[in-house]
């Protein structure tokens, strides 16, 4: 089987880590091939991890060079089935195909919001079939046209790995004292993962437990405005806002709680990985995260943008040693059963094969 992958993505978040663990599981016994941004980290990546790429000039929502560069490597690469990992991905694999360079399409959608105007409808009805990385997801494109028979449910997955050593050292270079409870975030500092309701607990929990610190790791265009809230919330000496970092697999163990504040996500990758290490995870009811997050048994879940609900929860997490452990053993186990980048391959793979 000849798998092309497409992503248009500039930037490494979520949806780009689920692209490469996809081209790296698939790769055994396969001929995989990624198209992707020139210039972008998945490339780097990618390249890194010796999958095989092509760029592409990506420019928005209608770029002719865009579709005409794909439509160019269908034709050369004949491949049995493509997968278009984002919105920008799928309009510019429709338009190649358009020109007669027909293939096996695959859409993948990862974003809990309706797709907007007539293009973005029309254009999830046309692929062979949709994965959703949630029922939330599948739920919203069900409502927006897509047919049952089209449509696949398929969990986003990440790997299993050991952490790596030094966590808590990491976080004392941070600024973090010796021994002190640690509630961390970890997301790009935009909109949708809501980090200033994430602060409004911050200075609900502080006035309570002073001895908790909070470690907000990405970056992004909202973090002059957060760095001005956590000043505002009287937390600026409590909050650690590190920037992007490589060295997750190093953080995220070392947190006493990990904290998601969206009040927009798919499924939020992030989570999965906080359970495959054991955390406790307290995060908000918003698109997918119920699907990962089970209430009271391997973390809390609250209402988006309740930042009292958020700070309760968290109180009682970090309040609680042995509820806490049980949350992260609780986690541990429901990654094992649902959530492990192997079981989404699979899975994706035995969508390819309904097209064969």
């Amino acid at each position: 089987m000849k798998v092309l992958h497409v992503d248009s993505g500039r930037e490494w978040r979520g949806g780009q880590n689920q692209v490469l663990l996809s081209c790296l599981g698939m790769a055994p016994g396969r001929t995989v091939v990624l198209a992707c941004r020139r210039g972008s980290p998945l490339e780097k990546r990618a390249r890194q991890a010796q999958i095989e790429v092509r760029t592409v000039d990506f420019g928005g929502e209608l770029s002719p060079r865009a579709a005409w560069q794909v439509s160019r490597l269908l034709r050369e690469l004949r491949p049995d089935v493509v997968q278009a990992h984002d919105p920008h991905a799928l309009t510019a694999c429709l338009a190649a195909m358009r020109t007669g360079a027909r293939r096996r399409l695959v859409a993948t959608r990862r974003v809990d919001f309706v797709p907007r105007g007539p293009l973005a409808r029309w254009k999830y009805r046309q692929p062979a079939r949709v994965i959703a990385v949630s029922r939330a997801i599948a739920g919203i494109l069900s409502r927006g046209g897509v047919e049952g028979a089209r449509l696949r449910l398929v969990y986003e997955g990440v790997p299993d790995r050991a952490p790596l050593a030094g966590g808590r050292e990491a976080l004392q270079a941070l600024g973090v004292p010796n021994g002190a409870p640690v509630v961390g975030n970890i997301a790009a500092l935009v909109d949708h993962k809501d980090h200033a309701t994430l602060l409004r607990a911050a200075g609900r929990v502080s006035r309570q437990r002073p001895d908790v610190w909070f470690v907000i790791v990405g970056d992004g265009e909202r973090r002059p405005a957060l760095e001005a809230l956590a000043r505002e919330q009287h937390v600026e000496g409590r909050v650690i806002f590190a920037g992007f970092r490589d060295d997750v697999d190093r953080l995220l163990p070392a947190f006493d709680v990990f904290c998601l504040s969206s009040h927009m996500e798919g499924l939020g990758t992030i989570v999965l990985d906080a359970m495959a290490f054991a955390r406790p995870v307290v995060a908000t009811a918003a698109g997918g995260i119920a699907e990962s997050v089970a209430d009271g048994v391997t973390g809390r879940l609250v209402a988006p943008r309740d930042d009292a609900a958020l700070a309760q929860a968290l109180l009682e997490v970090l309040g609680d040693a042995a509820r806490a452990e049980a949350f992260g053993r609780a986690g541990r186990q429901r990654f094992e059963e649902r959530f492990s980048a192997d079981r989404m391959v699979e899975e994706t793979l035995a969508v390819y094969k309904e097209l064969m």
